[in-house]
């Protein structure tokens, strides 16, 4: 564990750092990051090591709960955060409460305005999931000499404006092995194969939760968390039904179910109750 503080000046301990992540990305380390939605799964994260934790801002206070010592990017929806100045609230909010980084869809100039207040600042590259109507669709990127080119323009603007990584999302996999050469950024490959210096996937795709209609190829599963999903629904709309059954029945509640007056208290508030107009 490292000692840091956080941008609020909070002296905390850190599994990972800025500079270690740019000293494994030199010595060709590997690292792994995964999504956290609220407590329960950042501490799954936690307890199996996961180098870094990415979520929402707005769940960046849950998150933490859970893992109180891994290195979290807390994102900044493009849709949540919309003018310059609401941007920089959200990301002064969520480093002020102790995100290590933050990571943004925007413009290099939003990414220039963080990297200046002294955030460490992630950009996103590839096939930006806003932007995929350019792509002419959810596909992959950088499958030609031109688009690959872009992807490296993109890195290099992210670094000149102070960043020091990037999501990269849906590049093919051989393009991100060149350009990685040329780029000091980290970078965060998701869907992008093994070129990148961190190995991202959302958890609900690793613990096979995903309910969308067709999974993205990247998303490897290792368990089968929407079946448990499904069964577990199935158990809870079976037990309600027999609870209403019961009731419509008058089977529920029995005496296994209830308690009784002490003896001889039940005449004795008879008597009472008689006295009542």
């Amino acid at each position: 564990m490292k000692r840091v503080y956080t941008f609020g000046h909070e002296q905390v301990e850190r599994n990972l750092t800025v500079a270690d992540m740019i000293e494994n990305k030199k010595n060709n380390i590997k690292m792994t990051q995964v999504t956290a939605a609220n407590q329960e799964e950042a501490e799954i994260l936690s307890e199996t090591n996961i180098d870094m934790i990415i979520t929402g801002s707005d769940w960046y206070q849950d998150v933490r709960k859970g893992a109180p010592n891994t290195f979290i990017t807390a994102a900044l929806f493009a849709g949540r955060f919309i003018t310059h100045e609401e941007i920089l609230r959200g990301a002064f909010d969520a480093v002020m409460a102790g995100a290590d980084s933050v990571l943004t869809p925007r413009s290099f100039e939003v990414v220039e305005m963080l990297a200046k207040e002294g955030m460490q600042v992630q950009g996103h590259v590839g096939m930006v999931p806003s932007m995929a109507t350019k792509y002419g669709g959810i596909r992959t990127v950088g499958k030609t000499a031109d688009e690959a080119i872009d992807i490296l323009k993109d890195l290099k603007r992210l670094e000149s404006a102070g960043a020091f990584g990037a999501e990269v999302e849906c590049v093919a996999e051989d393009a991100l092995h060149e350009i990685k050469k040329h780029t000091n950024l980290v970078l965060n490959s998701l869907g992008s194969g093994s070129g990148g210096d961190v190995i991202f996937l959302f958890f609900e795709d690793i613990c096979g939760e995903t309910t969308s209609i067709k999974k993205p190829r990247h998303a490897k599963s290792y368990g089968n968390g929407q079946k448990i999903k499904l069964d577990l629904r199935n158990e809870r709309l079976k037990s309600v039904s027999l609870f209403k059954e019961d009731v419509n029945s008058s089977t529920f509640p029995s005496t296994e179910y209830t308690v009784t007056m002490n003896e001889g208290e039940k005449e004795i508030l008879l008597e009472r109750l008689d006295s009542f107009t």
